[in-house]
């Protein structure tokens, strides 16, 4: 089994303990935690033990463009409880998810620095995107953010755009694109895991139970943008135990129409047992359909063992991309 690496979650940076500070910060939003943010990431933790002081993430929630268009809702990939377990995957002591509203993006990059990083975090050393950008107007970019940190006696790294094997950009929002076309794949080869959902188990309507198919059901955020559809997938229960499985993504077209709500319905194969209440998390490893409508209910049962066989033999075949995803998606150190 995976040794977690419990890392601190702080909501309010005046609760940032003393014996965190003067350590490495490692500053951005990394939604999604994906290959070009681990290689910011990595610089952080490798500097941090260098030095023998803290790793720590500076982060904000919500996203920003939650607030600056809140009538254009983030398909975010990895929700704050998410990316702090990640982070924790990763080898970092603590993150601080800092409240983001118009005030605070109205803060100047001096007060950012001098209150934030320098005052609260007391930073020895401060690793970012060769991007980032800062305070109010974004006045503070990359050059800024280097000579106060010679005014303010910490060490800034600056880490250059991670690209993939074709030399194209990894980023959130080409992951974000991939997803919403069901490329799961895709997703997982820029991510360095397999994306992953985690929500609570309600009770449904226990058709899954009646057809010889109970599905734990998990009720998602409107804004995921997952394609609907069939999928190969890995469940990991509240208590950490893993199971192979087949999820149907969508509105259920042949039992509740084409206008019901989106609902993910996990079948876990050989398991029998109570899931209602648990939060639980679903690793998506391959599509394998898109959503049909059926005319009864005897041609979709026979569909759903297809599936099953499928899912089966799709899992069956799948090994760990990487230290994280062997962590994530089979809960095992590699």
């Amino acid at each position: 089994m995976v040794k977690q690496l419990v890392v601190q979650r702080f909501h309010d940076i005046f609760r940032f303990p003393e014996e965190l500070k003067g350590g490495v910060v490692a500053i951005g939003n990394f939604d999604g935690v994906h290959r070009g943010h681990q290689a910011v990431l990595a610089q952080a933790t490798r500097a941090a033990e260098a030095a023998g002081v803290s790793a720590c993430v500076l982060t904000f929630e919500p996203h920003p463009r939650t607030v600056f268009r809140p009538d254009e809702p983030v398909f975010r990939l990895t929700p704050a409880a998410m990316k702090a377990a990640i982070l924790g995957h990763l080898g970092f002591d603590a993150v601080v998810e800092h409240p983001f509203d118009k005030v605070f993006s109205s803060q100047s990059a001096h007060d950012f620095v001098t209150d934030i990083l320098s005052g609260k975090l007391g930073v020895h050393h401060v690793v970012t995107g060769y991007d980032f950008h800062f305070g109010k107007g974004r006045e503070g970019n990359p050059e800024y953010l280097t000579q106060a940190g010679e005014r303010h006696g910490f060490d800034v790294t600056l880490v250059d755009a991670f690209r993939d094997e074709n030399t194209d950009v990894v980023s959130s929002s080409r992951i974000r694109r991939a997803l919403t076309q069901g490329e799961v794949g895709e997703a997982a080869g820029l991510l360095g895991y397999r994306y992953a959902v985690s929500a609570e188990v309600l009770h449904g309507k226990k058709l899954g139970r009646t057809l010889g198919y109970p599905t734990a059901n998990m009720a998602l955020p409107s804004e995921t943008g997952l394609l609907p559809g069939i999928y190969a997938v890995r469940f990991r229960r509240a208590d950490g135990k893993f199971y192979d499985g087949v999820a149907s993504f969508g509105r259920r077209p042949t039992v509740d129409g084409d206008d019901a709500a989106l609902l993910l319905e996990t079948y876990l194969f050989d398991f029998s047992g109570d899931l209602y209440g648990e939060t639980c998390s679903v690793c998506f490893v391959s599509r394998l359909r898109g959503e049909e409508k059926f005319d009864s209910l005897e041609p979709l049962v026979a569909q759903m063992k297809i599936d099953e066989d499928e899912a089966r033999a799709a899992l069956g075949a799948i090994t760990p991309l990487s230290s994280l995803d062997a962590a994530m998606t089979f809960g095992v150190d590699a």
